[in-house]
């Protein structure tokens, strides 16, 4: 019998609800069975559905099923999934509380993994992309790409440790997902500026990429962000180095995408507050955004956003979204947009840009000291 996928129509990229394949329950990405009526399911990274395995059905799972709680199917008996062969390194079966991140890591991991896929971007495969997962208990650890190595440090599973880092950098958002993300962002930028013009128009909106990073780097911790940073930059680790401002745009245009098409699958629709006079808070959530400009996107982003950021404040939250698009920004946003749509609808043979110097690109987003 051949395993029931749950309903998924195609979008821009993410992950967002499921149903059971069997009794059409609501289920999430990370289950293992519907709550239901308890029937078996498992990600098809292949078909990137959540399938039913129903009475009769013949299905083999990730050899880290146990290890890393991974619900991906596998192609044959005791091996790794799609997800789980990118990562060459993690830690050792007798660190107890390095594995507990790890499943933390990895959770994460499949979900960008999986937007990724969707957007139909390239180099999404191994032997081009590899994750090392890496506990900083012992000696300290570095997250950051070189040359399609991503490493991370697994301490940012740790809610507090992040959270302490997160203050001290004065970042208003960090999350082991977003440092998925940011580096995932140095890694396709080679991939999605695959000309010279392509590039001259990156340089014009993001800066000179060849501007010297370790010294961009030392001044950056020693100097700051510049005073009016908010007006150019999604965040103030964005100002460091035209490399660092890509990966944090990148980054954000993933959160985006993925949050609104999320609100968009579950019918969510803002239509307030009844104080204003006009409808500029009005929104449907927008589905296949693959069909509009980025311009088009944010008409939808902003006002789901508003209202998050009031539900967060009535149960005595900091703003869910604490961030603020300036022009200059969104114009880098739709950059991103452009790219991967155009990357992503022509990816039949993978094109590869010029890469930065892998010396000056192993020190992305070193932890604070």
């Amino acid at each position: 019998m051949r395993p029931r996928a749950a309903r998924r129509d195609r979008y821009l990229g993410g992950v967002r609800s499921f149903a059971c394949g069997h009794c059409g329950s609501l289920v999430f990405f990370e289950n293992t069975i519907c709550l239901r009526c308890s029937t078996p399911l498992r990600f098809d990274s292949d078909r990137l559905s959540l399938v039913a395995m129903d009475e009769g059905a013949q299905w083999v799972d990730c050899a880290n099923r146990q290890l890393a709680g991974c619900n991906w199917l596998a192609d044959r008996q005791g091996v790794l999934c799609r997800s789980c062969r990118l990562t060459r390194t993690r830690p050792n079966t007798a660190d107890a509380a390095g594995l507990e991140a790890f499943v933390v890591a990895e959770r994460a991991k499949r979900r960008v993994l999986v937007q990724l896929l969707e957007l139909g971007l390239p180099g999404i495969r191994e032997g081009s992309l590899a994750f090392d997962l890496l506990s900083s208990a012992e000696r300290p650890v570095t997250t950051g790409h070189a040359d399609g190595v991503i490493t991370i440090d697994l301490a940012e599973s740790d809610d507090a440790r992040r959270e302490a880092r997160r203050a001290q950098l004065g970042e208003p958002y960090r999350t082991m997902l977003g440092h998925l993300r940011h580096e995932l962002g140095h890694y396709m930028q080679p991939l999605l500026i695959v000309s010279e013009e392509v590039s001259a128009a990156c340089r014009q909106l993001f800066g000179d990429d060849r501007v010297d990073y370790g010294e961009a780097l030392e001044r950056h911790y020693t100097e700051g962000p510049p005073a009016d940073w908010q007006d150019r930059y999604v965040s103030a680790y964005a100002t460091m180095h035209p490399w660092e401002d890509w990966a944090e745009t990148f980054a954000h245009y993933l959160h985006i995408t993925d949050t609104l098409e999320t609100a968009g699958e579950f019918g969510v629709i803002v239509e307030g507050p009844r104080a204003v006079a006009d409808d500029s808070l009005a929104t449907v959530p927008r589905v296949n955004l693959g069909e509009h400009e980025f311009a088009t996107i944010l008409e939808s982003w902003l006002p789901l956003t508003y209202a998050l950021n009031a539900i967060n404040r009535s149960m005595g939250r900091e703003d869910l979204y604490p961030f603020a698009l300036a022009p200059a920004v969104v114009k880098k946003l739709s950059f991103v947009h452009e790219r991967v749509l155009q990357v992503g609808e022509s990816r039949s043979s993978p094109p590869r840009g010029p890469s930065p110097p892998l010396a000056q690109r192993q020190a992305t987003r070193p932890a604070p000291t």
